[in-house]
């Protein structure tokens, strides 16, 4: 009973996170493997939240000294692993925006260009004459 408040802040904030990241499955396109991966995360963390003292014994098997160390390290491990793949999305979205620019750049620069050789004042006048004669032999 001595840590349960904090137990439960934290066994809270895990089901929310897994809650906010259930409603946007359909929305995201998330790869299975992250799904499982974040799942694991949260019943691991759940876990690790009400046994505290199989986290210290698993660090010890690991030769660390605390738990707390354990769980540091593996944190560490993980948001290096989240800046890495932040950094890959967004230079893949960059990449995708500058195909996109350049795309619509040339497409606009055709539109514009096919605007003003078509409405040149000696193309007006030569299609009004090729009309002009048309009516005349009819």
């Amino acid at each position: 009973m001595k840590y349960f408040w904090i137990q439960l802040v934290l066994i809270v904030g895990s089901v929310s996170m897994a809650l906010v990241f259930i409603r946007t499955w359909s929305q995201a396109k998330n790869r299975a493997w992250k799904r499982i991966a974040f799942s694991l995360f949260v019943v691991v963390n759940v876990y690790a939240v009400l046994r505290p003292t199989d986290v210290t014994w698993l660090a010890h098997q690991l030769g660390v000294g605390r738990g707390t160390d354990l769980v540091l390290y593996v944190m560490v491990l993980a948001m290096g692993f989240l800046t890495l793949n932040t950094f890959l999305r967004f230079r893949s979205l960059e990449k995708k925006i500058t195909d996109l620019a350049r795309t619509v750049a040339i497409n606009e620069g055709m539109r514009h260009n096919d605007e003003r050789l078509s409405t040149e004042p000696g193309a007006e006048a030569a299609v009004t004459a090729d009309a002009d004669s048309d009516s005349v032999k009819a």
